[in-house]
């Protein structure tokens, strides 16, 4: 008979040494560092402007294609700023010419689910703009997918212009210009195998250039895209852009529905929407206090509600632009991200963890819950969807140990993150129903933690433990309670109810039972003798005659040898026998009682 050695000690369902099986390891994959600190290609000295610019801080990365209409296959281009640094604006802690600011910003737009970039252009002569320009172009050719185009502004008819030129001759050379330098790009943004150019205000500050002109001169057959509804009827369009509108007072829906309404009737054309957060020119040299509010976001999700009220999957927008990337200066720039005017708070209670939102929920995408062991290194625990305030974090078997737990609330695409504060944490759950086979022998068994109950071949085991007490119970499984409710802190109950025990043997015969050829120690042993125990006492006649009839003898055990001195119990049977007791089933002497 394989013989298992039992032991409590306090740390539930792992062997020392060890983790059972199905205990949930903590691999950190990420820092609390990373997931607050600034995750844009904005600078992280910028600081949150007066304007409603957001300062460097953490943003959802979630696909930006998320906030269309579902089966989307919408192009979507980021209207990019290519000046900062440039001392004709203001500072926003980057310079717009460096490689490798260029390379962080192409790769956060990528991260975001951004398509490519449509490059806010002030001519070849405009040397900082243009030597951007010729930069984005090549780190765009490193990113298979991620295009970029030309947007011919009306600066760079100014700041271009050749000498003595005219401004129609002006746009002729810079047309080539963009035709021989950026068009052979294979990064270069194409419609049907034509190369896109657009431009910003050309004809509202020059009315007498002639389109037709400049696109009869043109040698790779581009396709012109021009602004607003009036666009899609233009003598050389190839379709339309839409922008944001700070004059108008219901954020521009109705501009943006008369747009897509347009652009809806001229299937043949591309129509490229909009999508912003808001506009505010208040720091900017030639702003004109033309405001446009964020309202937390919600201008942002309207301008894609909008899109989404318009078109589906059977009837798709073409392509989307993003007014802007990095237009800091008129309030435009989502490069830094959109704030949702939010908080969040997280607590525990029991086992459950908890949190609250204060503002909006609707700016946000999910939950994203972490656990760590140092509140520094962090591991993705679950997702919870919005609407979610709880979590049961004894629906994971967690190693015995403390933990810190922290709640992020993911916005929507490009809208700020939030982390909550560190909630310290050590489980208390119970185990449930397991099964554990102790093979081995001799095998060791440890039991703690929480409330938990194990079985073991029909006994019951169950440790409990309270703030300042331990009880522990083991019975037979057939019949009887396992654990009484009562008791003082330390003690152990061995079958309390109708059971009983043997050390050494496995079939006691008695309440208690030591098996033959094994001791006890002990300082003393006490037996109840007080009157209040017994009932119809007499006095014993004979006393001490009886006693000389015992006979002392002197023996040596059978089943070790060793030499003992006593009686013998079939002799104190013949004289005395109420002090001998026989074995229940087969009446046989097997000892006798020491009297109280």
């Amino acid at each position: 008979m394989r013989k298992g050695v039992l032991a409590v000690a306090v740390f539930l369902g792992a062997l020392p040494g060890t983790l059972p099986a199905s205990t949930l390891q903590i691999v950190p994959s990420t820092t609390l560092q990373a997931q607050t600190s600034n995750n844009t290609s904005a600078a992280n000295s910028f600081q949150s402007q007066t304007n409603g610019n957001l300062g460097a801080t953490n943003v959802s990365k979630v696909n930006m294609h998320s906030l269309l209409y579902p089966g989307n296959r919408t192009k979507i281009y980021a209207h990019f700023m290519p000046w900062f640094g440039d001392p004709r604006h203001m500072s926003v802690g980057y310079n717009s010419q460096d490689p490798a600011q260029i390379h962080r910003q192409i790769g956060d737009m990528i991260s975001r689910g951004i398509d490519g970039v449509i490059i806010d252009w002030y001519g070849s002569r405009d040397t900082f703009t243009n030597t951007t320009t010729l930069r984005v172009m090549t780190e765009a050719e490193q990113h298979a997918g991620f295009k970029f185009a030309i947007m011919i502004d009306k600066g760079a008819i100014k700041l271009s212009a050749c000498s003595g030129c005219t401004p129609q001759q002006t746009l002729i050379e810079q047309l080539h210009y963009v035709e021989q330098t950026f068009v052979p790009s294979p990064a270069y943004l194409r419609i049907n195998g034509r190369p896109l150019i657009t431009n910003f205000d050309v004809e509202l500050h020059y009315p007498f250039v002639n389109w037709s002109a400049a696109a009869a001169s043109a040698t790779t057959d581009p396709v012109f895209i021009f602004e607003d509804a009036s666009g899609f009827t233009h003598a050389v369009t190839g379709g339309s852009y839409s922008w944001v509108r700070p004059s108008t007072t219901d954020f521009g829906m109705t501009y943006l529905t008369g747009f897509y309404t347009t652009g809806l009737g001229y299937p043949g054309l591309e129509t490229i929407g909009a999508s912003y957060k808001g506009f505010n020119d208040t720091l900017a040299s030639w702003g004109l206090n033309r405001i446009m509010t964020q309202r937390c976001s919600h201008t942002w999700l309207q301008t894609f509600a909008k899109i989404n009220s318009l078109y589906n999957s059977t009837k798709p927008l073409d392509a989307l632009q993003l007014p802007t990337w990095n237009d800091y200066e008129e309030g435009t720039e989502i490069e830094t991200g959109i704030d949702n005017c939010m908080s969040l708070s997280a607590s525990l209670s029991g086992n459950t963890l908890q949190w609250a939102v204060s503002g909006y929920e609707d700016t946000l995408d999910h939950y994203r819950i972490f656990i760590s062991t140092d509140g520094q290194h962090l591991m993705p625990l679950t997702t919870m969807a919005v609407g979610s305030r709880s979590l049961n974090l004894c629906s994971y078997t967690l190693q015995q140990r403390s933990y810190q737990l922290f709640v992020q609330a993911i916005g929507r695409p490009t809208i700020r993150n939030r982390m909550s504060s560190a909630i310290a944490y050590t489980p208390y759950c119970s185990a449930g129903t397991a099964s554990v086979n102790l093979g081995a022998s001799p095998a060791s068994l440890w039991v703690s933690a929480g409330k938990s109950a194990l079985s073991l071949n029909g006994a019951d085991i169950r440790a409990i433990e309270g703030e300042s007490s331990f009880r522990f119970a083991l019975q037979p499984g057939s019949g009887g309670r396992g654990l009484s409710s009562s008791g003082h802190s330390g003690n152990i109950t061995l079958a309390p109810v109708g059971g009983k025990v043997g050390v050494a043997t496995s079939t006691p015969t008695a309440t208690f039972e030591v098996g033959a050829g094994h001791s006890t120690l002990a300082d003393s042993w006490i037996t109840r003798s007080s009157r209040r125990f017994k009932t119809n006492i007499q006095p014993l006649v004979g006393a001490l005659n009886k006693i000389e009839q015992l006979q002392g003898v002197t023996y040596e055990r059978r089943t070790d040898g060793r030499h003992e001195i006593g009686v013998i119990a079939e002799d104190v049977d013949e004289v005395v026998p109420e002090l001998v007791s026989r074995d229940p089933e087969t009446k046989q002497v097997q000892g006798w009682t020491i009297p109280d």
